[in-house]
């Protein structure tokens, strides 16, 4: 089923609604990022601490796309990435389990891993999401890999389709019944720079999915709720 921005339920503007943005953090002062509600970064050892500062940019962007889709949404950044774009399961888990912890209702994961060797403990920390009605949205599938958590039970799992206009999803199953979402690669217009000569991909496609889905949580309550968005929306119910 194809969805726009505006069709039930996806009118509103995720007011309310809490998401947690696993990724690089964020940098306050970028002119498209709105309010930052909280977060925390995680270190590689596990600790904690408040350096929420993005190094890389890719937090700043995933989170500009979210707020595009859903201004009304409370942001918190989730850090995992310091200064490389790479992190361990351990990490992501982590964040998962910082947001089921800190009542989030969505975490966006523009990441993952194709290591089988993550499998148990992601799916563990996707049962502590689902207890704490914590809605993950990670990548499905990329360039012919699976990926991790997205790939698994419990998960919305995210493929980008760049046939799929920027105000628009789709939404199926896979294989095993999973909810899948489709969405455009494509990330926020920057003001004076062509679309194409932007960056793009998959991390795109998982933040608009997660802005839509921010939308249908702060209406889930209401009667006209479809199905397939309903099923994507399981862990909430």
């Amino acid at each position: 089923m194809r969805y726009k921005l505006g069709d039930a339920p996806f009118q509103g503007s995720g007011r309310g609604v809490r998401v947690a943005v696993i990724d690089s953090g964020v940098d306050p002062d970028n002119p498209h990022i709105g309010s930052i509600a909280g977060g925390v970064a995680i270190a590689d050892n596990g600790d904690e601490h408040d350096d929420l500062l993005d190094r890389l940019g890719h937090g700043t962007a995933v989170i500009a796309a979210i707020q595009e889709k859903a201004p009304g949404a409370e942001i918190y950044a989730v850090k995992v990435f310091e200064t490389v774009l790479t992190t361990r399961a351990a990490n992501i888990a982590g964040g998962i389990d910082w947001a089921a912890r800190n009542g989030m209702q969505v975490a966006n994961l523009s990441l993952g891993t194709v290591s089988e060797d993550s499998e148990a403990l992601l799916s563990v920390a996707l049962e502590r999401a689902h207890a704490a009605d914590l809605l993950v949205v990670s990548v499905h599938t990329h360039r012919g890999a699976r990926w991790w958590p997205g790939s698994l039970p419990g998960a919305v799992g995210v493929v980008a389709d760049e046939s799929c206009p920027r105000d628009e999803i789709r939404l199926s199953a896979d294989g095993t019944g999973q909810p899948l979402v489709a969405a455009s690669p494509l990330p926020r217009p920057i003001a004076g720079i062509p679309q194409e000569r932007n960056i793009s991909g998959i991390s795109f496609a998982v933040a608009n999915a997660t802005g839509f889905l921010a939308r249908a949580i702060e209406a889930s309550g209401g009667p006209n709720m479809p199905p397939e968005v309903a099923r994507a929306l399981a862990p909430l119910r």
